[in-house]
This record gives C-alpha cells, sequence and structure tokens, in this order.
C-alpha cells in the first residue's frame, strides 16, 4: 500500500480508538458523577437519534464536498466537543448536548470513509485495503475500553475523554498527508428513496431490514447496561469494567476470521438466523452472571454472533445489489435499521434501572432470539438467497 493510504490507515485507527474510548468512558463519568443508569440511556438514545438523522443526508454531503476536508472538519469537530467535556468538569446537560453532536460528524465521517478508499487504492486491491482498515479497527476497539477504564480508575473518567479528544485532532492532523485520486460526484438520481425501494422490492433484504430494525432496538444500549451490570451489581471498578469490555471485543476479530468459512458451509440465512439466536441466549444469561469472568466471555459470543451475522448481510446486500446502487442501498439499510434504536436505548436502560439487569436483559434477549427465529418464516432461510428484482 502506498503512503496515503498509510496515513489515512493511521487517521482511521486513530479515530476509531478514540470512539472506543468514549465508549466506556461517557458511561462511566455519568455513574461516577451519581448519575443513572436511564440517564446514560438518554445520551445514547440522543445519539442514536442523531446518526439515524445524520444517515439521511450524509451520503449527498460526501458525494458533493471535498472528501478530504471534509474528514478532517470531523475530526477537528469531534475533539473540540469533546475536549469540552473535561475542560467544564462534565456536567450532564453538556454531556446529553455534545455526545449526540459529536455522532453527527462520526455518522458524516464513516460515510465519507467509504467514498475516499477508491481514491486511495487501485481498484484490485480495494478488498485488500478493507481488510486492513477492518483490523485496524478492531485493535482500536480492542485497546480503547482497556485504555478508557485503566484512566478513569487512575485519575477519572475526565481524563479519559480528554485522551479521546486527542485522538481526533491527531487524526486530523495525520489526514493532511493524504494525496487521493479525484473520485467523480455520484449523479443525483433519487437519492436515498432509490435506496428504500430497491430494499422495498427485495425478497431477502426487506425482512433482513426489518428483523435488523428489531434487534438494533434491542441491543442498541447493550454496553450500557452491561458496564451498569458490573458497576452496580457487581461493584467492579473502572479498570475491570476496560478489561471485560476490551475481551468482549475479542469476538469481534474471530468472526472476521471464521465468516467466510461458515457461510460456504451454511449459507446466509441459517447463519444468520443460527448467529442470532445464540446472541440472544447470551443476552439473557449476561444478566444472571455474578462472575466477572463469565460475563466477559458472554459478551465476547454475543460480539462474535452478532459480527458473523453483520459481515454475511454486508456481504449479501454487496452481491444481491447492481452497482449502481450500492451505496443509496448502503444508506438505506443503515438509517432504516436505526430508525428504534433511539427508544430501545432509552428503554432497555430505564427498564435496567427500574427491574433491574437480570429482568431487563433476560426479555432482551428473548426478543433477540424470538426475532431471529422469526426469519424461519421468510426467504431467509433459504440457503442460497433469490435474484434481485428487476431495477
Amino acid at each position: 500500500m502506498n503512503r496515503s493510504f498509510a496515513a489515512f490507515l493511521s487517521a482511521q485507527t486513530l479515530s476509531a480508538f478514540g470512539d472506543a474510548i468514549s465508549l466506556v468512558a461517557v458511561p462511566l463519568l455519568i455513574l461516577r458523577g451519581g448519575g443513572t443508569v436511564g440517564q446514560v440511556g438518554a445520551v445514547t438514545g440522543l445519539s442514536a437519534l442523531a446518526t439515524l438523522l445524520t444517515g439521511i443526508f450524509a451520503g449527498h454531503v460526501a458525494d458533493r464536498f471535498d472528501r478530504k476536508l471534509l474528514l478532517r472538519l470531523c475530526d477537528v469537530a469531534r475533539c473540540g466537543l469533546y475536549a469540552a467535556i473535561p475542560l467544564t468538569g462534565g456536567p450532564l446537560w453538556l454531556v446529553l448536548t455534545v455526545v449526540p453532536l459529536a455522532a453527527v460528524f462520526s455518522m458524516l465521517f464513516q460515510v465519507t470513509y467509504v467514498t475516499v478508499v477508491p481514491g486511495l487504492v487501485p481498484v484490485d486491491r480495494i478488498t485488500e485495503a478493507n481488510g486492513r482498515l477492518y483490523s485496524a479497527y478492531a485493535v482500536a476497539a480492542l485497546a480503547g475500553p482497556a485504555v478508557a477504564g485503566f484512566l478513569s480508575g487512575l485519575t477519572s473518567p475526565a481524563a479519559a475523554i480528554a485522551v479521546d479528544a486527542g485522538t481526533f485532532a491527531l487524526s486530523a492532523a495525520l489526514l493532511s498527508f493524504v494525496r487521493m485520486r479525484p473520485v467523480p460526484p455520484v449523479p443525483d438520481s433519487g437519492g436515498l428513496a432509490a435506496g428504500v425501494r430497491f430494499i422495498r422490492h427485495h425478497p431477502v433484504l426487506l425482512p433482513l431490514t426489518v428483523l435488523l430494525t428489531v434487534v438494533l432496538a434491542v441491543t442498541s444500549a447493550l454496553d450500557d447496561v452491561v458496564i451498569y451490570h458490573l458497576t452496580h451489581d457487581l461493584r467492579q471498578p473502572d479498570g475491570v469494567v476496560g478489561t471485560v469490555m476490551t475481551a468482549a471485543v475479542v469476538g469481534s476479530l474471530v468472526a472476521s476470521m471464521v465468516v467466510a468459512w461458515l457461510r460456504r458451509r451454511a449459507g446466509f440465512g441459517p447463519l444468520w438466523i443460527g448467529a442470532y439466536t445464540l446472541a440472544g441466549l447470551c443476552v439473557a444469561a449476561v444478566g444472571f452472571s455474578r462472575q466477572v469472568a463469565v460475563v466477559a466471555v458472554l459478551a465476547a459470543v454475543v460480539l462474535l454472533c452478532s459480527g458473523v451475522a453483520g459481515i454475511a448481510s454486508m456481504s449479501l446486500r454487496q452481491e444481491v445489489t447492481p452497482a449502481h446502487l450500492l451505496g443509496r442501498v448502503t444508506a438505506a439499510f443503515w438509517t432504516l435499521q436505526l430508525t428504534l434504536a433511539p427508544l430501545g436505548a432509552a428503554g432497555l436502560t430505564a427498564a435496567a434501572g427500574q427491574w433491574g439487569v437480570p429482568a431487563t436483559l433476560a426479555a432482551g434477549g428473548a426478543a433477540v432470539t424470538l426475532t431471529a427465529l422469526s426469519a424461519l418464516f421468510t426467504p431467509m432461510r433459504r440457503t442460497v438467497p433469490p435474484p434481485p428484482p428487476p431495477t
């Protein structure tokens, strides 16, 4: 890979590292400051809502503005937003404002980076480039929670968020070394609505989108509830929380290594159904676990299952979608799935505070398992998906 891609990869790794730090540091900041799990859920829900709304226009913005400049602006904005938390002491009203705003720029960043890769590497090396990016993200996701937990325990969650802000500043600086081939803008021929229409008429993508919408609504605040379970029910310090969340991410790494082998043998439908059925059972088991090691293992299995299902569904979408529609279908697929996530995040965390983690995760895990099994009554049960409809 060339130097521009190396700089881009480094910048992406730092951005992902910052996101992974905030994933743990923000809930710890609220809980250690006397806040409730419901308030943590409010932050997560507002962030999910911001991400959902941003997905409506993110593709349009990425296609019509200088992409390198847009990436740097997103990093600078997130740096400034997160830096405001340690500088002011992190009052709840500020966290409720800053984190959802940061989610807007994170979504813009994620959509834009997808459009940048073809301008950095030859066409025949795009798959290799994406593989390296995924590996970098996995490493960042492994290190981020551990660093957040360590810094929170050593000093405070606000200090971890300060480091988070610094990662975005470094990422913006590294992006200045990126040189990319100009990519012609995509003509406006239907926008997000064209992607929605394709999904609506596809026999597999339509039920897949509906079922994933339910699954994401139930699991969007799962990290928050697990952190609450560790800190409130099991009385664990911040360092242990970070270690558990780091160990759980190992499941994502394993998923990337086994998904191709599993899909060749099981086919998409049985693999997706089986993965989320097992994930739901593990979600339910987390709430009844009193041993930290057991929580870590179960969380890793959940991420393994969701990673296998997610990578398989992404591959399916690429296989059945015409190339000229793939960007709009991907944007529509992401946006539609997030429609219930804000309500789900608020509901799950509020339930954990009101009725406890065991009852909440038992109900949530049952919902995930039943949703996965309901796919048996749709065309998703087929090993080989039907051909896409004419466009």
